[in-house]
């Protein structure tokens, strides 16, 4: 029997002496307690050393998506293929059958066969001649440090990370603006309190309260950049007749440097916005498309990655967020809640109160299809999106026109029988017909 054994430096092929031996599997690491003993178990047979760390990378990432990498191709094409009665004993089975399948090798993996690794690895030093051990572990370093900035390069979730990072960054520059503005509405009140109810808009007032200063600036003042004509002529009258106290440069100074860092703030959220809106539509344009950039982020972040957000059901989708609620209302024996974070998607927000909870189980369905399109599928395109979304669209407005015409309903009169339905009671009596009584009908008149 033949070991194919891995190491950072190289394939080692051992030759196995005495395979009775591996019929104990709980006393074959006594084998391996010295060099001494571990020599008269297996023999090297041949080993081949990586030309460099690229190499090496290139057959670490082979082995561990359990493919056979050239090297390792070359070697066993050179060694174990002189001696194919032999058998192979390897540690991967899903490599085994690649092996098998490709160079008609037989393979080997059994307990047996890990124990008899275990082994090798304790006394490698000893067992593969002419490399140092100094070399061997500045070789495993390297492999290791190589290897983990490869899977970094390549991560499928690396994106993710980035989407997820922003929206809680752009939910957490939202907080901070509002209380950023109340303090700043808040403040300048004392001096001008009447401008707050005059200009509604938190940016507009920042810029409006940056450039006016102290209150007596105001009539000298043009406004016309930041605020419409009528809106600053009602500013110019508030001013001659306000109630506010009177403050000193230095509190005028301090809130102004307030209203610089809202604007500040308030500028790199919509940078952020885009450069968010951006992202999903690269990574998941198909969900993008179905709930929206801030839903669909949302989503992905309360999931942790669009990945795992794809092995989820649309049951758990639809009431992702609502985690508390569900819980309570299984606690309590209550109605459970019919949405979660996908109730801000625009298409559940345009209907009615009583058909949210439909659309938002037809959203949530179409939505998972749309994340396992994105996650797994190779296309890069929104087409499968905006397909769903306009059945979508169709069959909410297929509900909205049912119910308003079921509310609209006419009372049942003689005009039916032109449609051919069947004739009311008053008319079977005044056509003196004798006829079986129908059960009495009763009509409500809106």
């Amino acid at each position: 029997m033949l070991v194919l054994f891995e190491t950072a430096a190289g394939y080692a092929i051992f030759k196995v002496l005495d395979e009775s031996k591996l019929q104990e599997v709980d006393s074959l690491w006594k084998e391996f307690e010295t060099p001494e003993k571990a020599n008269k178990v297996v023999k090297l047979k041949h080993f081949e050393k990586f030309q460099d760390t690229t190499e090496a990378l290139a057959a670490a990432t082979a082995m561990t998506e359990g493919k056979m990498g050239k090297s390792l191709k070359k070697v066993l094409k050179k060694v174990v293929a002189k001696e194919a009665h032999e058998q192979l004993a390897i540690s991967d089975a899903k490599l085994g059958g690649v092996i098998k399948e490709k160079l008609n090798l037989s393979c080997v993996h059994s307990p047996a066969v890990a124990e008899l690794m275990r082994g090798i690895r304790t006394q490698m030093e000893s067992l593969i001649t002419g490399l140092p051990p100094r070399e061997i572990s500045a070789m495993s370093l390297g492999l290791a440090h190589s290897l983990s900035r490869y899977k970094l390069k390549f991560s499928p979730d690396k994106v993710d990370t980035m989407i997820v990072q922003a929206i809680s960054l752009l939910d957490d520059l939202d907080k901070e603006l509002n209380n950023y503005i109340m303090r700043c509405r808040e403040w300048y009140g004392w001096h001008f309190p009447e401008v707050g109810k005059i200009i509604t808009d938190n940016l507009a007032y920042c810029k409006s309260v940056r450039k006016i200063g102290a209150r007596t600036n105001v009539a000298t003042t043009d406004l016309s950049e930041h605020l419409p004509e009528e809106v600053e002529a009602e500013v110019k009258l508030a001013a001659e007749i306000s109630m506010g106290t009177e403050v000193s440069e230095e509190d005028i100074g301090n809130i102004m440097h307030l209203c610089d860092q809202v604007i500040e703030i308030t500028e790199y959220r919509t940078q952020l916005y885009d450069y968010l809106k951006n992202r999903m539509m690269a990574i998941a344009p198909n969900l993008t498309v179905m709930v929206g950039e801030l839903v669909g982020a949302r989503l992905i972040s309360h999931a942790g990655s669009l990945l795992n957000l794809a092995k989820h059901p649309a049951s758990t989708v639809q009431i992702l967020g609502a985690e508390k609620a569900l819980f309570r209302a299984l606690k309590t024996r209550r109605d459970t809640p019919k949405y979660g974070l996908i109730y801000h998607a625009s298409l559940v927000g345009q209907t009615s109160a009583k058909n949210k909870g439909k659309i938002s189980r037809m959203l949530a369905a179409k939505a998972s299809l749309a994340i396992r399109y994105d996650a797994l599928g190779e296309d890069t395109n929104a087409e499968m999106g905006v397909e769903n979304r306009a059945k979508l669209e169709a069959r909410l407005r297929h509900l909205e026109e049912k119910g308003v015409s079921s509310s609209l309903s006419a009372p049942y009169s003689d005009r039916s029988l032109r449609n051919g339905n069947q004739p009311s009671r008053v008319t079977q009596v005044r056509n003196g017909e004798k006829m079986n009584p129908l059960p009495l009908i009763f009509i409500w008149f809106h």
